[in-house]
């Protein structure tokens, strides 16, 4: 089994098969821990935005950017080299992700009001007719959707870090990255299909190690792992959008 997405892997899933008469993983049980994941995310999310509003908050707001960020990575790499533990890392990842897009919604709805529920809508949006083109045999993963989607993002990840490292030697960015004209937004549109090509891999690794009978707890795994690839896609949407508001 393979997917684009990081977190979920034949390394993971392979080490987790149940012995007979145990509890197994389910789709249900995946569903409703993806949808605990995200009421975690979506509260600290609004706290963070409440606070953003408050010039007394602005301190610590900047503290809370920063150790989320940092947080959240550690927790997301932890949970992806030891799955066992994502029932506890799982719904913390799903914290500090929310105090983090918190603050950064906060600043795009600050600069384009309205755009935040725009993002919201899409990312939901888009999610739905993922799933709906698995589930009708529309869209499925290939082989060669899932070699394509490894090169692409093999590709973009060696581009962003070639970037940042050229930051520090005072290299500005491409501007189409960050950009508003017609290059930028192809940029976005094209970052933004990945993500979304990506949640039908991980609708089928899913469904496949739920066949396969998996331990229980790979239910907080397989939602940790559907939670990276939609907190990815609402950025990327949130970004194409930005870049749209900034044609007007």
């Amino acid at each position: 089994m393979e997917s684009s997405n990081p977190t979920l892997n034949e390394r993971a899933f392979g080490a987790a098969r149940v012995g007979i008469g145990e509890p197994a993983m389910t789709i249900q049980g995946t569903v409703n821990k993806t949808l605990i994941l995200l009421g975690i995310l979506m509260a600290c999310a609004m706290w963070t935005w409440s606070q953003a509003y408050n010039p007394a908050s602005q301190g610590l707001l900047s503290g809370v950017f920063f150790v989320s960020m940092i947080g959240g990575l550690i927790l997301a790499v932890a949970t992806s080299f030891k799955p066992k533990w994502s029932p506890i890392t799982a719904p913390l990842y799903a914290a500090c992700e929310g105090l983090l897009l918190g603050v950064l919604s906060a600043y795009f709805e600050a600069r384009y009001p309205g755009i935040v529920m725009q993002a919201v809508g899409l990312t939901f949006a888009v999610t739905l007719a993922m799933l709906m083109g698995y589930k009708s045999g529309w869209l499925q993963a290939t082989p060669g959707l899932r070699k394509g989607l490894f090169i692409a993002m093999g590709g973009l990840m060696i581009f962003y870090v070639v970037v940042w490292i050229a930051s520090f030697f005072g290299i500005h960015p491409p501007g189409f990255i960050n950009g508003g004209g017609p290059l930028g937004i192809a940029f976005s549109l094209f970052v933004v299909g990945i993500a979304a090509l990506s949640l039908v891999l991980d609708f089928d690794l899913i469904e496949s190690a739920c066949r396969e009978g998996l331990e229980r707890y790979m239910e907080w795994y397989g939602a940790f792992a559907l939670m990276v690839t939609l907190i990815w896609l609402y950025m990327e949407i949130l970004r194409l959008l930005s870049k749209l508001n900034r044609r007007d």
